[in-house]
């Protein structure tokens, strides 16, 4: 069981795991991504890439969505010291929700 949501069917279609695709962004069922390390929501796009676009309220219940902590992950690690996450090894709870659910 992955993470509860705001509803039922945002936390179903989230928490997807497709049998037959292991990449999310592969599968025609998966509508939902959600980017568990920035805390971003967003409705994928089938376009052969890894492309979803950002939501900021449920497209079911119509809750607001949490704000993404991109900008805050980006930020903390700058603050420490990482001009370049992508190129650098950062410590390991920035990899997940780790480093936001202290």
């Amino acid at each position: 069981m992955g993470k509860k949501h705001c509803c039922d069917t945002m936390t179903q279609q989230a928490n997807y795991v497709c049998e037959q695709h292991n990449n999310p962004f592969e599968c025609p069922d998966n509508l939902i991504f959600y980017n568990q390390k920035f805390d971003e929501y967003g409705i994928i796009i089938h376009d052969g890439c890894s492309s979803y676009s950002l939501i900021t309220y449920c497209p079911w219940c119509g809750s607001k969505l949490p704000e993404p902590k991109r900008d805050l992950w980006f930020d903390s690690l700058e603050e420490m010291g990482f001009d370049d996450p992508a190129e650098q090894e950062i410590p390991e709870e920035f990899n997940s929700d780790k480093w936001y659910n202290k």
